[in-house]
C-alpha cells in the first residue's frame, strides 16, 4: 500500500505492495501462509496467486515476501469465516460508521460486543443528556497494587457522533431488545499490564494508548487515551514510505484520501475485507516489540473469552450477535480468537483493591487531535465527510434519544427475535434507505466472496458534486478571509479553486482533497502576513466544520458539580456557556449573594485560575470582606476541572478540607507549606477545629525539620497568623503558642550549624534570626529561655562575610556588642584595601539583619554614606556594579526599608545639603575639659572597696574605667567625672552602706 494504494491497476498494485514490504523489512515478517484453519484456498485463491507472482516477480522467490503478502489474504478469509461476524472499525472514521449504520439497519442484531472498557458500561446512558464530543473517564487517586508514583490515575475514551461506536451504542440503547456488552479490559486492567518502571519527571506510565498532550486546552488533561481501531504503522520507516509516495504531510490526509474517501461508498463486505487487510498488514510489519504484542494479544484473548462466556451464559445465536473491534484486532491470530476456538486457559486477574471513579467529561475535535497525535483539524474534516456521506448515500443515522446537539434517528425496526419473515422484511426495509451503492447480502457468506481484487484494481470513479462542493470552499473561504482583515477577493476564490485543481494533479489525486484546499488556501489568500489572530489554514479549519466543543449536561454530572450550579443559580447567569461571563455581587445591598461569594472563592481556591478570576474584591488575613464584588467566570470552559472536583467528595468545601489535609500530609510537606494550610483554611472554610488540627500538624513538621530553608516562609506567615488571632480572638490558639516556643527552641538549636553551613544562606540565617528576636518576648512570656539565644550566637563562628556582619548585628541585639564598636570594625573594613573587594557581602549581611534588628536601618545608612565619602574613584566605580548586583539578589526586599531611612536622614533640597552634617559625626562632641578630683572620704573608700560595680556601670555607659595604681578613683577622670556628674547616685549608695 505505497503511493497510491487503493486506486491503481493490477499490475501498479503489485509493485506498490512489494515496495511497503520492502520498507518494512524481512524482520518484520511474521505469520505462515496459512491461516490457523490451515486454509489455503478459497474465495481469494485468485488474488493469491496474484499477490505470490507479484512477489516472486519482485524478489525473485517466494520466500518471506510471499509469505507476508498471502499472510494478508489468510488473515481477511479467516476473519470473514468467523461465525460470530466482525465488524472491523477505525477511531472517528466516517467510513467506519456509514457503514455500521448500514449493516446495523440491514441485519439488526440482537447482541453488540463492543471492544471498550467492560467498567464504562454504566455511563453508556448518561450521553443523552450531553452534547457530543464527550469523554468517558475513569479516574483514580488513591491507589492500591499500582505504583504509587504513578497517582492520579485517569482514563478516558472519547466519543463522536461520526463514530462507529457511537451508531452502535446509539443502536443498541434506542432498540428495544438489544443488549450491548463491552468486551475489553477493565480501566485497572490498563496499569495492571503496564511494565513497573517507575516513572521520571511527573510524565504517564508508557502505555499501548495514545497519551494525551500537556495542553490544557485538550480538554483531557493528563488522562491516557483509549481509541477503538488504532490503524497506524508499527515502522516510522514504513510511515515514512507512504506519505512520501502519497504525496502527503502526514498520516491523517493519507488515511483520509486512500481509506476513507474510497470506502465511504463501498458495500459492505469490501469494507470489511480492505479494513481487516490494512489490519493485517500493520499487525505484521511492526517492530519486534515482544512486550508490547504480548499485551496486545492479551487483550484479544480477553475480549474473546468474554463473548465466549457471554455466549454460553446467554445461549444467544452467534449469527444474531455482532463484533465491533479494531481493524488491528480483527486480524488476530491468538489461539483463542473465534466463537469455535479451543476452550484454553487464560486467567482473567482480579481487579486491584484501587476505587476508580467515573463519569462523562467535554471533549472537542482538538482534544482528540492531540489525544492521538492525529493532524489539526483531521478530526474537523471527518465530521465534514460524515455529513456529506449521510447526504448522499440517504441513511438515517441513529441517535440518542433527547440528546443535544443531534437528532434522535431511531431504528424503525421490532425487536429482535427469531430469523423470520417478519424480520427479513424489516432489514429489507431498512436497508432501502441505504441507496443503490449500498447493497449488501444478506448474511455473511461461510466463505467470503473476494472484494478486494475488484476494489483495489478499479479506476477512481469522479463526483459532480465534488466541483461544486469546491465552489463552495473557495467563495466561503473568501468571505470568512475578508471578515477577519485579508484582503481578499473573487479573484482570490478562483485562484483557490485553481491552484487546488492544480496541487490534486501534481499529488497524483483524482479529485481535490481538504487538505490540498488548505495548502492552496494558504497559497493565494494569506500570502506573506496574517493581520489578526487567525491564520487561514485555522480559518480552513473553521469553515470545515470547525473545532466543536462538547459538554455534559446537568443530569449526567457528578453531584459536587451539581450542587455548584445550585448554589450559583441567585447569580443569574449561564454556567453552562463557555464564553466568560461577568458576575456583580453587591453584598451590602443582597445579603443573600454571601454564600454564592464564599463559594466563589472557594472555586477560586481548587479551579484553574481563569475558570473562576476576581475583578473586584479580595479575601486575605487581617481584611473585613468586601462589600461588592465582581467575578470574571468561565466553568462552562473548565467543566472538566469541575468534574473531577466531583470524584474527590460531595461538596467543594468537602473537596478543599482533602486538599489542605493531604498538602500538610504529603512526603514532601514542610512547615511553610502546613502554615499556608491554615491560612487557607481560615480564609475558606468555617471550621476552627480544623484550622487547629492543620496548626499541630504544622508543629510536628517545624520539629522534624534539619534544614532552615523555609524559614523566611515561616517568618512571614507566622507573624501573618499572630497578627491577624490578636486582632480577632481574645487569646492565642494552643497551637500558636506551641508553634512559637517550639520554633524558639528549634532554631536556637539548629544557629551554630546554619552559620557555618555553605549550603544555608543569607536570607535564611536573617530569617531564623528574626523569628528569635521577633517573637522573643512572646517565647519568654511561654516559659523560653533566653540564654539558649545568646550561647547559640555566642557558638556562632561564620568565615562568609555576610554571616559575620548578621552575627555582630546580632550581638548588638543582644547588647554584646555595642554601636561604638561595630561603628569601629566597619570604619577598619573600610580603611583595609584587602577587604574592600568583599565590602559588598558585609553590606549584604548588614542589609539582612534589618529583619531581626530593624533599629540597625540608621547604621546601615551611615556605612554606606561613609563608603561613597572615603573610597576614591578608582575604588568606588568597580565596586558600585557588585554592590548593585548583591542588594538586588539577596536583599530586594529590605532595600526599600533602607530607602525610606536614607530619605528621613539626608536633606531633601540642594541648598539644605550645603550645610548638611551627618548625624554620626554631630554626635563626636569636643572633649570635656578634665574633671576636679574628688576629695577623699566615704564615697571614695565605696568606689575602692567595690570596684567591679564602677566598671560594670563604665561598661555599660561606653566608657572605659581606668583606675590609678593605687586605686584611687580619684585621680581616674572618667570615674572623677561620673561622680561630678551624678553625686545623688552615690550618695544614695553610701547611706545604703556601712562606710
Amino acid at each position: 500500500m505505497g503511493g497510491l494504494p487503493l486506486r491503481r491497476s493490477r499490475g501498479d498494485r503489485d509493485a506498490v505492495v512489494s515496495e511497503v514490504v520492502t520498507a518494512g523489512g524481512p524482520s518484520a515478517a511474521g505469520g505462515a501462509t496459512e491461516d490457523a484453519d490451515g486454509v489455503a484456498s478459497g474465495g481469494f485463491a485468485s488474488l493469491r496467486e496474484q499477490l505470490t507472482g507479484a512477489a516472486e516477480a519482485f524478489a525473485g522467490s517466494r520466500g518471506d515476501l510471499g509469505g507476508i503478502l498471502t499472510g494478508l489474504v489468510d488473515d481477511v478469509d479467516r476473519a470473514l469465516r468467523e461465525p460470530l461476524e466482525i465488524f472491523p472499525v477505525c477511531h472517528h472514521s466516517p467510513a467506519s460508521a456509514l457503514a455500521m449504520v448500514r449493516r446495523l439497519r440491514q441485519k439488526q442484531p440482537s447482541v453488540i460486543y463492543l471492544e471498550l472498557c467492560e467498567d464504562f458500561q454504566p455511563l453508556l446512558t448518561e450521553l443523552r443528556n450531553c452534547t457530543l464530543p464527550v469523554a468517558l473517564q475513569a479516574f483514580a487517586s488513591e491507589l492500591h497494587g499500582h505504583p504509587q508514583d504513578w497517582a492520579p490515575l485517569s482514563v478516558v475514551a472519547p466519543i463522536t457522533a461520526a463514530s462507529a461506536e457511537y451508531q452502535a451504542i446509539s443502536y443498541a440503547l434506542e432498540t428495544p431488545g438489544v443488549e450491548l456488552v463491552l468486551v475489553d479490559r477493565s480501566t485497572d486492567h490498563v496499569f495492571q499490564w503496564l511494565p513497573r518502571e517507575p516513572r521520571t519527571g511527573g510524565a504517564e506510565p508508557a502505555t499501548d494508548e495514545a497519551e494525551s498532550a500537556t495542553d490544557e486546552a485538550g480538554l483531557h488533561g493528563d488522562a491516557v487515551g483509549l481509541e477503538i481501531g488504532d490503524l497506524r504503522p508499527g515502522f516510522a520507516e514504513l510511515e515514512e514510505h507512504l506519505l512520501h509516495h502519497g504525496k502527503v504531510r502526514h498520516w491523517s490526509e493519507w488515511w483520509d484520501q486512500y481509506v476513507e474517501q474510497p470506502l465511504v461508498g463501498a458495500d459492505y463486505d469490501t469494507y470489511r475485507q480492505v479494513m481487516v487487510l490494512i489490519g493485517s498488514l500493520f499487525r505484521r510489519l511492526r517492530p519486534s516489540d515482544a512486550e508490547k504484542l504480548d499485551r496486545d494479544e492479551d487483550r484479544e484473548r480477553f475480549m474473546w473469552t468474554r463473548m465466549r462466556e457471554h455466549l454460553a451464559r446467554t445461549g444467544i445465536d452467534r449469527g444474531r450477535a455482532l463484533y465491533v473491534c479494531g481493524a488491528f484486532h480483527a486480524a488476530s491470530r491468538v489461539e483463542e480468537f473465534g466463537s469455535d476456538a479451543p476452550v484454553t486457559e487464560f486467567t482473567i486477574s482480579d481487579r486491584t483493591p484501587t476505587k476508580w471513579l467515573y463519569g462523562l467529561i467535554p471533549s472537542s475535535h482538538s482534544a482528540i487531535e492531540a489525544q492521538f497525535g492525529l493532524a489539526p483539524g483531521s478530526v474537523s474534516i471527518a465530521a465534514a465527510t460524515w455529513k456529506k456521506a449521510v447526504t448522499k448515500a440517504g441513511v438515517k443515522p441513529f441517535a440518542l434519544t433527547g440528546q443535544r446537539g443531534t437528532s434522535a434517528g431511531r431504528a424503525a425496526a421490532p425487536a429482535p427475535g427469531p430469523a423470520g419473515s417478519g424480520r427479513r422484511a424489516a432489514g429489507a426495509g431498512a436497508g432501502a434507505g441505504a441507496g443503490a451503492g449500498a447493497a449488501m447480502l444478506p448474511a455473511t457468506p461461510s466463505v467470503p466472496v473476494d472484494r478486494l481484487s475488484g476494489f483495489l484494481s478499479q479506476p477512481p470513479q469522479l463526483d459532480d458534486r465534488d466541483e461544486a462542493e469546491l465552489l463552495g470552499w473557495c467563495v466561503d473561504i473568501v468571505r470568512l478571509a475578508r471578515k477577519n482583515g485579508y484582503l481578499s477577493s473573487t479573484a482570490d476564490a478562483i485562484a483557490v479553486f485553481e491552484t487546488s485543481i492544480l496541487l490534486a494533479g501534481m499529488r497524483g489525486r483524482a479529485r481535490p482533497t481538504p487538505y490540498d484546499f488548505q495548502d492552496a488556501a494558504v497559497t493565494c489568500i494569506e500570502k506573506d502576513g496574517v493581520p489578526g489572530r487567525r491564520d487561514v489554514r485555522r480559518l480552513c479549519e473553521i469553515l470545515l466544520g470547525g473545532d466543536r466543543i462538547g459538554s455534559v449536561g446537568y443530569d449526567a454530572l457528578p453531584p459536587l458539580a451539581r450542587d455548584v450550579y445550585d448554589r450559583l443559580k441567585p447569580l443569574g447567569l449561564d454556567l453552562e456557556s463557555r464564553t466568560i461571563q461577568r458576575a456583580l455581587l453587591d453584598l451590602a445591598g443582597r445579603p443573600d449573594l454571601a454564600p454564592a461569594s464564599r463559594l466563589l472563592w472557594r472555586l477560586r481556591y481548587l479551579l484553574p485560575a481563569d475558570a473562576v478570576r476576581p475583578i473586584m474584591g479580595e479575601r486575605r488575613l487581617g481584611e473585613t470582606a468586601s462589600l461588592q464584588e465582581s467575578w470574571d467566570l468561565a466553568i462552562g470552559r473548565y467543566q472538566r476541572s469541575l468534574i473531577e472536583l466531583g470524584y474527590e467528595g460531595v461538596a467543594i468545601e468537602q473537596v478543599l478540607e482533602q486538599r489542605l489535609r493531604q498538602s500538610v500530609r504529603a512526603t514532601d510537606a514542610t512547615a511553610a507549606t502546613a502554615l499556608a494550610a491554615v491560612e487557607d483554611a481560615i480564609l475558606y472554610l468555617d471550621s476552627p477545629t480544623f484550622v487547629a488540627e492543620l496548626g499541630a500538624r504544622a508543629v510536628e513538621l517545624l520539629e522534624a525539620e534539619r534544614t532552615v530553608d523555609d524559614a523566611p516562609a515561616v517568618l512571614r506567615r507566622i507573624r501573618r497568623l499572630l497578627a491577624h488571632y490578636r486582632a480577632t480572638e481574645p487569646e492565642l490558639p494552643a497551637w500558636c503558642e506551641q508553634f512559637v516556643t517550639v520554633g524558639y527552641a528549634h532554631y536556637c538549636t539548629l544557629l551554630p550549624t546554619a552559620f557555618i553551613d555553605e549550603q544555608t544562606g543569607v536570607r535564611q540565617v536573617a530569617a531564623m534570626l528574626g523569628f528569635l528576636f521577633s517573637l522573643e518576648s512572646l517565647a519568654l512570656t511561654l516559659g523560653c529561655d533566653r540564654a539558649q539565644l545568646e550561647l547559640a550566637v555566642q557558638q556562632s563562628h561564620p568565615e562568609v562575610p555576610a554571616k559575620l556582619a548578621l552575627v555582630w548585628a546580632a550581638g548588638t541585639q543582644l547588647g554584646t556588642v555595642t554601636r561604638v564598636e561595630l561603628r569601629a570594625r566597619c570604619d577598619d573594613l573600610l580603611d583595609n584595601p584587602l577587604v574592600l573587594p568583599a565590602f559588598p557581602q558585609y553590606l549584604s549581611g548588614f542589609v539582612q539583619a534589618l529583619e531581626p534588628v530593624p533599629s540597625l536601618a540608621p547604621f546601615v545608612v551611615e556605612v554606606l554614606s561613609k563608603a561613597f565619602a572615603r573610597l576614591p574613584d578608582p575604588v568606588l566605580l568597580p565596586w558600585l556594579p557588585s554592590l548593585i548586583t548583591t542588594l538586588r539578589e539577596q536583599a530586594g526586599e529590605l532595600v526599600p526599608t533602607l530607602v525610606r531611612e536614607a530619605g528621613r536622614t539626608f536633606p531633601g533640597t540642594l541648598p539644605a545639603l550645603d550645610a548638611f552634617v551627618p548625624p554620626w559625626e554631630a554626635a563626636s562632641a569636643p572633649a570635656a575639659a578634665p574633671a576636679a578630683a574628688v576629695p577623699a572620704g566615704p564615697i571614695a573608700d565605696l568606689l575602692t572597696t567595690h570596684p567591679a560595680a564602677t566598671d560594670a556601670i563604665a561598661t555599660l555607659l561606653g566608657v572605659e574605667a581606668v583606675w590609678s595604681e593605687s586605686g584611687d578613683a580619684g585621680s581616674s577622670p572618667e570615674v572623677a567625672a561620673l561622680l561630678t556628674a551624678h553625686p545623688a547616685a552615690a550618695t544614695a549608695l553610701a547611706a545604703l552602706l556601712p562606710v
